[in-house]
């Protein structure tokens, strides 16, 4: 049964990647229907792109392997949502939602239309009104807003994996130690950005080393992605992540000769350092947090200003460094928003000229000595 099964994925995956990219597309109900002429009795469906989500979904993959149990993996994502009568499939006993617990009553009526065990996983506080359900002998919730997703996952399936000893009396085990050890460590950053606690060494480098991952987070589109998941590693992403921060940083060094004074709201807000980025903006938040330090020493407002052209407007993204500086007070007085240190807003060609210093280029050439000595 688990080699035709494993013959079925395989012609399924060139199926998949030939017909379909999307999540409620033709392939992704080809794959449901091909596990209801398969009598697949489980199915687990993951939020995507969240590789709390992903890992859960390795997580039951690497469950259902070790018992030789048939299970359908999809990405659920709510841009294009598979729906409850999507995934009737008949004689389905168990569904897994991972890292999600889908729509209001989306695990009831899944539960009622397909006869089955609903089992979701979820740490977010806006889910809290959700957990109730009127099948609670069919739905099972595990929301803990101390605990991410996928360590619940990681605790649960390797929990039920060593209740189910194998018939030789060996107790096995989800992960064999090597990999344990390194998913454990994953497991805990990835915690620490999904409880935005941001308290590990180098979390922010692991998080701009994930960056790259989320384009192999669609088992539909990549087949290897549990394989790939398998080999993660926390020491890895951080070394891509440090990496990528000091090549960002030595690209935005290089527009910080070419600052010159802004007048926020016309000299209203008071003044700071400002820098045309046209064709970079992803360097705006590296451009920024230095523009903000510099303008502090020159005596300005410790706000940086990155002006850059987006799709024929004018965007001017600020940052600021002092915790006592709101920069959303200028944004959303100019339609914009953002937090408190990072903020956006479209500005007109005709006001932005009203907020350039008359005597800019001149001052900026003044002062560049007084920053390369800072």
């Amino acid at each position: 049964m688990m080699r035709k099964w494993w013959r079925t994925k395989c012609a399924l995956g060139q199926i998949l990647r030939l017909r379909g990219r999307g999540f409620r597309s033709d392939a992704a109900l080809k794959a449901i229907s091909i596990a209801g002429e398969e009598r697949v009795k489980n199915l687990a469906l993951y939020n995507y792109p969240s590789l709390s989500g992903s890992l859960s979904a390795l997580f039951a993959h690497l469950f259902h392997s070790h018992l030789n149990l048939p299970c359908l993996l999809l990405p659920f994502s709510s841009v294009e949502p598979l729906r409850v009568e999507d995934l009737c499939i008949e004689g389905l006993e168990r569904v897994y939602l991972l890292d999600f617990l889908g729509p209001k009553r989306f695990a009831d009526a899944l539960s009622r239309g397909s006869s089955c065990e609903v089992i979701g996983f979820d740490h977010r506080k806006s889910v809290l009104g959700q957990i109730t359900s009127d099948h609670p002998d069919k739905v099972t919730f595990y929301v803990d807003l101390e605990k991410s997703s996928s360590t619940a996952a990681y605790e649960y399936f390797s929990s039920k994996l060593v209740d189910l000893n194998s018939p030789d009396g060996n107790v096995a085990s989800l992960l064999n130690p090597e990999v344990e050890d390194r998913m454990k460590m994953v497991l805990k950053y990835i915690e620490d950005m999904d409880l935005r606690r941001w308290s590990l060494p180098d979390i922010n480098a692991f998080r701009i080393g994930l960056r790259e991952w989320r384009s192999k987070l669609n088992c539909i589109t990549n087949p290897y992605i549990y394989k790939q998941l398998l080999e993660i590693n926390s020491v890895d992403l951080i070394a891509k992540g440090n990496s990528d921060i000091s090549s960002r940083q030595s690209a935005a060094n290089k527009f910080l000769d070419k600052v010159f004074r802004v007048r926020l709201g016309r000299g209203f807000y008071g003044e700071c350092l400002g820098v045309r980025a046209d064709g970079n903006s992803y360097l705006s938040d590296e451009i920024g947090k230095q523009l903000s330090a510099r303008s502090a020493a020159a005596g300005l407002r410790p706000i940086g200003a990155v002006i850059y052209m987006q799709r024929n407007n004018l965007k001017m993204c600020l940052r600021s460094t002092d915790s006592a500086t709101d920069t959303s007070e200028i944004a959303k007085a100019y339609g914009g928003g953002g937090s408190a240190s990072s903020s956006s807003f479209i500005i007109r060609m005709d006001e932005y000229n009203q907020w350039l210093s008359v005597n800019a280029s001149r001052w900026s050439k003044g002062m560049m000595h007084h920053f390369v000595k800072y």
